[in-house]
């Protein structure tokens, strides 16, 4: 019994250490940054992209002058909106939605999506994408809203899309492999649902 109770001990004693190197190693990890929630990180188009730490932090709903709803600030469905307010003087007749609503599964390939006022492409579509095109990926295991992202560049075999939120190590740029395969584009990404572009 003296034994059980002094590896029982001994067991605690281990898991109460390895616990504090472990917080103590996240912390140090997180803080590392040297960034700040609200910090202008990259722009496309003068449009910023802003710093948000963790992927579900939220600092106030960001509105226009005139009232258009661009979303919670710093999420990416407000960078989305914001560079599509900004940059392309449009208005989505839906203000509101997650980033994954953004994708209607009723729109077909290549027509109006009425929500947004963009027409839709689905992944894989029959429209190679296009820079300024807004991308939607599906939800996730850990992120139930999905994202959204804009195309920053295309070139024959990949894409480049710049995002705000991607969580706080992530990067505000990264590449997507494109193929063209039975005059359908693909984005190879099983979370892309399709891409929608202004008219």
């Amino acid at each position: 019994m003296r034994k059980r109770g002094k590896h029982w001990i001994l067991f605690l004693v281990i898991v109460i250490v390895l616990t504090i190197i472990g917080l103590w190693g996240s912390n140090r990890y997180f803080a590392s940054t040297s960034y700040f929630v609200g910090q202008p990180i990259d722009s496309l188009n003068e449009v910023k992209v802003y710093y948000n730490g963790s992927v579900g932090h939220v600092s106030g709903r960001n509105l226009t002058p005139d009232g258009y709803n661009l979303g919670l600030k710093y999420q990416c469905v407000e960078f989305v909106k914001r560079f599509y307010y900004q940059h392309l003087n449009h208005k989505m007749p839906n203000s509101y939605g997650h980033a994954k609503d953004f994708f209607d599964k009723n729109v077909k390939d290549g027509a109006l999506n009425k929500a947004r006022n963009l027409i839709q492409f689905r992944n894989p579509g029959s429209s190679k994408p296009q820079v300024n095109d807004l991308l939607v990926f599906s939800e996730t295991t850990g992120n139930k809203y999905g994202h959204v992202a804009i195309i920053s560049k295309v070139y024959d075999d990949k894409i480049e899309i710049i995002q705000q939120n991607p969580g706080r190590k992530g990067p505000s740029r990264k590449t997507i492999m494109l193929e063209k395969k039975e005059d359908k584009w693909h984005l190879k990404n099983k979370r892309v649902l399709g891409w929608l572009r202004k008219a």
